[in-house]
């Protein structure tokens, strides 16, 4: 069974085409500059390539696109879509609605619609592509969306609940949602494979670091807290995110500074974490090796960022009573092996001890602790897509 993923944005289309009977990507490419002129860049599984720039008024033209870069390109890899048996679509935001993935109907997409106040930049654009989909290829072909959130749905109320009047939960649903899920439940089952073990004998708190950033507690097979909130805005440090701030400290510098609620946000989700403190980048090669060269605000976003991240581990633990393992994932988790060694080092108390020679690694599944750790600790690329692939199939199989 061939299924094709989906993740949209409001001018982007990244997909990938996965054959589920041995979970091979057959095919991944991007659309970009939706809207404005439109191009994309398609590669097959063997090397192949195609690259055009082609008008992209809607999503609609880019599955026209990308029909055409996969069926009749130099790098073909189908002769038609007729081969595809499902469609998976990612959403980022699903609220208290999608305690799982679904099929799509019409009330799926009118839901995902009325929550896009909570996912402005992603949840209409996710509606978009899934309208187009069905534009280009019909309804012959089912759809599935995979929300984000969903995975963090098992979280009791002493963890996604606010102290502030209940009133606002009950109008406005304001309360923890998280995101990340799918990367969290696809990193969290493979530690489960990797310890040979069911994931409901395991405590397990997995990191993923990006630009954005999430960390989660798994506990008895289930998200029991994560450190995004009501949106991704919440946690640590990110590359542009503030993370966790006392409010008090937003309405000083608002009414300092004559700013409106808006203006407040974009300095939280935009100007803020790593590049806010740096002055540097919000990418964090960037930002060490301005560190190496004594940029002073460089160390001090690295040292404020790894800090945190120790802090959430920490409160994770306690909130598990302890931990069996933990994972770094994601394009720092992966690739940042300083960050690693720092975290892992300042839990002594619990002996944990990592290979430093397996731990220099960058961007490959490896466990980097010893043998004789108190906890496992594991790096693990993350893949979206393919647990979108695998919730999709599930699902489809029922029908």
């Amino acid at each position: 069974m061939k299924i094709f993923v989906v993740n949209a944005g409001s001018s982007s289309l990244k997909y990938q085409l996965i054959d589920m009977d041995n979970e091979e990507v057959l095919a991944k490419g991007l659309c970009e500059r939706i809207g404005v002129t439109g191009c994309i860049s398609h590669k097959a599984a063997d090397g192949r390539k195609y690259e055009a720039e082609t008008p992209m008024p809607t999503h609609s033209e880019a599955f026209e696109a990308v029909v055409f870069a996969m069926t009749k390109s130099e790098a073909k890899v189908i002769d038609s879509f007729d081969e595809i048996s499902a469609i998976g679509h990612r959403i980022v935001q699903g609220g208290a609605i999608f305690k799982g993935s679904c099929l799509v109907n019409d009330k799926v997409l009118s839901d995902i619609s009325d929550l896009g106040a909570m996912a402005p930049l992603h949840n209409p654009a996710h509606v978009l592509a899934i309208k187009a989909c069905i534009k280009t290829f019909g309804e012959k072909i089912p759809q599935v969306v995979v929300f984000d959130t969903s995975f963090h749905q098992t979280m009791p109320p002493k963890a996604y609940m606010y102290a502030l009047p209940y009133e606002y939960y009950e109008k406005y649903q304001v309360r923890k949602y998280g995101a990340h899920g799918t990367s969290h439940h696809f990193v969290s089952d493979r530690v489960a494979v990797l310890e040979n073990k069911d994931k409901k004998d395991i405590k397990i708190i997995t990191c993923h670091l990006g630009n954005g950033c999430s960390i989660t507690a798994i506990k008895d097979g289930v998200c029991v807290d994560t450190s995004m909130g009501f949106t991704p805005l919440d946690g640590f440090m990110m590359g542009t995110r503030s993370g966790t701030i006392d409010p008090s400290a937003l309405t000083y510098i608002a009414e300092k500074d004559n700013l409106s609620a808006a203006d407040i946000n974009t300095i939280c989700n935009k100007k803020s974490g790593m590049l806010g403190i740096s002055g540097v980048s919000n990418d964090n090669r960037d930002i060490e090796k301005a560190g190496k060269e004594g940029n002073e605000r460089a160390l001090l976003a690295t040292s404020m960022q790894r800090y945190q991240i120790l802090k959430f581990v920490g409160q994770y633990i306690a909130a598990m009573n302890g931990v069996d393992a933990i994972a770094f994932t994601g394009g720092i988790g992966e690739n940042d092996p300083g960050l690693r060694q720092y975290v892992c080092e300042n839990l002594g108390f619990l002996n944990v001890k990592i290979d430093g020679e397996l731990n220099k690694l960058r961007g490959q599944e490896v466990k980097i602790s010893t043998a004789d750790s108190g906890v496992d600790v594991f790096v693990i690329p993350t893949n979206e897509e393919l647990a979108i692939a695998r919730d999709t199939l599930d699902i489809v199989s029922k029908l």
